[in-house]
């Protein structure tokens, strides 16, 4: 595996003076925006149960019910797959989450080999598993990989940057986003970073949604 990775903030400046050459919009809102995150998570099981967790509720909810699976030390695939589907309820899982939890312990996925996989590869592994839709993998690829080049395409803030810093007349869908994310390439995930930015920037500005 030969993709470039990003580790520090200095790689992310890299990749953002590039993107600023490159294309004179992404230059701007970079200016606008600032210094761009580091935004790497951890890797593992643990870091995909949460975001599984994490799925159609609010922040504090997320962050109430993964404390008391973590408290429980159900953050493993061998304790999660011993935990009965009534101990995992108690802990705040909807009946689909704790199916979701149980599968993804059972798929016996290899996380080191996954720093030595190709990215679609990655998100192809992932995405076999009920529960993780391909923005979770996408997000894992950038952010717990470190994968430089890798975009959530069928993300609806990025879609929406997209849109006010282009002037485009709707927002992206996904294939018009691919297409235009190819042009960002090898910088892919430092253009979502670039984006994110700019849309918190422009969200408090113009109250875009």
């Amino acid at each position: 595996m030969t993709e470039r990775i990003i580790e520090t903030l200095a790689d992310v400046e890299e990749g953002a003076e590039a993107l600023a050459a490159l294309c004179p919009r992404l230059g701007a809102a970079r200016a606008l925006c600032g210094d761009l995150p580091l935004r790497r998570k951890p890797e593992g099981f643990a870091e995909l149960l949460s975001a599984i967790v994490s799925q159609q509720v609010s922040v504090a909810s997320a962050n109430a019910i993964w404390g008391r699976v973590a408290a429980a030390g159900l953050t493993t695939p061998e304790a999660v797959s011993a935990a009965t589907e009534e101990s995992l309820r108690e802990l705040g899982l909807s009946r689909q989450k704790v199916r979701y939890a149980k599968a993804l312990a059972a798929a016996g996925i290899d996380f080191d080999g996954l720093r030595e996989m190709p990215s679609e590869a990655v998100i192809a592994r992932l995405t076999e598993v009920a529960g993780i839709g391909r923005w979770t993998a996408e997000i894992y690829a950038m952010f717990s990989l470190g994968r430089a080049d890798v975009f959530a395409h069928n993300d609806l803030a990025l879609q929406e940057a997209a849109r006010v810093l282009y002037e485009l007349e709707t927002r992206p869908k996904e294939r018009q986003m691919r297409e235009m994310a190819q042009a960002w390439s090898p910088w892919r995930s430092v253009a979502a970073r670039l984006l994110w930015a700019y849309y918190r920037v422009e969200k408090q500005r113009e109250g875009i949604r």
